[in-house]
């Protein structure tokens, strides 16, 4: 950080304020402390019957790879609303959510995943801007070797895990860097 977005100074140092316990941008001139922290990612598992519905990405990162419709978090909306929105935006889909699903950090990254289970209302999606591609697959059709994100993988081990048995409980984790 270069500027203070408060009062456009270029007095920004990087140091531990007073009764914290780690470095933030401090503004030297209007005192201003900076916070930077993780960005919260929302999706839905979408399901209809024995299938899930993936999206191929049409944007980087991973573009070209299959995921779960997902995205991060926008101000002044829920988690559900905005794992609602990302299903709208990059799949069409209609979807009633069932239940936070999974919840993932990925500290090496600053990101935190919630994803929700929900169920497909109809058959009407199609690709948004975000994807070129939107299609239901079963468990043997998953596209495994292309999928886009850890988390989407684990998500998906443990939905068709969890099909078998009928209970859907929430799955926590944490994804760390693969050296």
């Amino acid at each position: 950080m270069k500027y203070c977005s408060h009062c456009g100074s270029d007095a920004v140092s990087f140091s531990i304020p007073e009764g914290d316990d780690r470095p933030r941008h401090l503004c030297g001139s209007c005192g201003a402390i900076h916070y930077i922290n993780p960005r919260v990612i929302v999706g839905v598992l979408p399901y209809l019957g024995d299938r899930v519905l993936l999206c191929k990405r049409a944007i980087e990162p991973r573009l070209g790879l299959w995921t779960l419709p997902a995205g991060f978090m926008e101000n002044g909306e829920t988690s559900e609303q905005g794992a609602l929105r990302e299903s709208w935006e990059e799949a069409r889909a209609n979807i009633r959510v069932d239940d936070l699903y999974c919840v993932y950090d990925i500290p090496h990254i600053n990101q935190v995943y919630l994803i929700y289970r929900g169920e497909l209302l109809d058959q009407g999606h199609g690709p948004g801007p975000e994807s070129l591609e939107v299609e239901l697959f079963s468990e043997a059709e998953i596209p495994w070797q292309e999928i886009a994100f850890p988390i989407m993988s684990e998500a998906l081990v443990h939905y068709w895990a969890d099909r078998k048995t009928g209970q859907y409980p929430l799955h926590r984790g944490v994804i760390q860097r693969k050296l």
